[in-house]
């Protein structure tokens, strides 16, 4: 059936498909780009020689087509992709959220406090970690979904703008996260806790982030796409005052993608200091930006009612492989910044001419 309902769901899904395919162009063709363009490097690796002892010898690797290169641009992507999704769910809904890297930063520095005082150096570095490493997690993803809670619940209970209350938000968790590490950065955690998150697979890869990111982004994927809170999403980004006299419960939304924001920044801040073993007030400073980003680029419209998580984990990739590129390529890492930012606003560019043509293929046909 071709007819759709209230929040034009179905009707947009041939454009989104069209936007993810696109994308995956961008991406084979960057890879490609930086697999012919960046050039060799020599790299130690381990073989064993015809008598059976192991030594090393320096074997020359395309700079961007190797394992160890590519599993990292994997860890580097993985972080933003899986705030991506949640933010992704915000901007579908016609919202903005700029606290998304505070409450990492918070969210981190709660858990890291928590999990410090079960590690070696702690004083209850006695308890199993069965029990200290799932109370750490409940702790980072607990408090990051509390403060999207607190974001939402701003938003719809004061009615003011999204971007007010999220960049008043941003300031408030950050503060939060300094005075109650004064600063300082905390480690020293139970070796259980990072040893699973740096398990490692297939001659020292290291796929946990990647398979947690993979993971979010079905689970996004089907809640978008699937499911009738999904559609509520769109309806709301769409067109708020008839998603109202549809029966929408509209403030009911709005409060569920910011939950859903800080839930997927929680679970971004428990992979990132299990990955690197500390945590900082100072930690996600500025990821809003590449996370907003990544959204963007990867198909969600500012103006709401459009994207994906799909998208937002490809934009992601885009983004971080912008950044490798930069890198491999040998250029001054000070204009990553502007390329990414003039991705940004090509892509924001993009949307509105789409959203001008299906505008006018609309009126052609009334």
């Amino acid at each position: 059936m071709s007819s759709s309902g209230t929040d034009g769901r179905p009707a947009s899904r041939p454009a989104i498909r069209l936007q993810e395919g696109g994308l995956l162009t961008v991406i084979f063709l960057l890879g490609l780009l930086l697999t012919l363009f960046g050039g060799t490097v020599k790299r130690p690796e381990y073989k064993k020689d015809a008598t059976g002892e192991s030594g090393t010898i320096m074997v020359e690797q395309n700079k961007f087509l190797n394992a160890q290169n590519l599993t990292n641009l994997a860890k580097d992507t993985s972080f933003f992709a899986i705030m991506a999704v949640g933010a992704t769910f915000v901007i579908v809904s016609g919202g903005i959220d700029l606290s998304v890297g505070a409450v990492y930063a918070l969210a981190s520095v709660l858990a890291a406090l928590v999990l410090h005082q079960f590690g070696s150096e702690g004083p209850r570095s006695s308890v199993p970690p069965g029990l200290s490493v799932p109370l750490g997690a409940v702790v980072c993803i607990g408090s990051a979904t509390l403060c999207g809670l607190a974001n939402g619940c701003m938003i719809v209970a004061l009615k003011v703008h999204p971007f007010i209350i999220t960049l008043g938000t941003m300031t408030i968790y950050r503060g939060v996260a300094f005075v109650i590490t004064t600063g300082q950065s905390v480690g020293t955690f139970p070796t259980a806790f990072p040893e699973l998150v740096k398990w490692e697979a297939f001659g020292g890869l290291r796929l946990v982030p990647l398979l947690v990111m993979i993971l979010v982004t079905i689970i996004g994927t089907v809640y978008l796409a699937r499911l009738a809170a999904g559609r509520r999403i769109y309806a709301v980004g769409g067109n708020e005052l008839a998603s109202r006299f549809s029966g929408v419960r509209v403030d009911r939304v709005k409060l569920s993608v910011y939950v859903l924001s800080g839930l997927t920044a929680g679970i971004a801040a428990l992979l990132a200091i299990g990955y690197y073993g500390s945590a900082s007030s100072g930690d996600g400073s500025g990821y809003e930006l590449d996370v907003i980003a990544s959204a963007v680029v990867g198909g969600a419209s500012l103006s709401g009612g459009k994207g994906s998580a799909l998208g937002a984990l490809l934009g992601a990739l885009i983004i971080k492989m912008i950044d490798n590129g930069i890198v491999i390529l040998g250029i001054d890492q000070s204009y990553s910044r502007i390329i990414i930012g003039t991705v940004v606003i090509l892509a924001v560019t993009l949307d509105q001419f789409n959203t001008w043509l299906a505008k006018r293929r609309l009126t052609k046909t009334v």
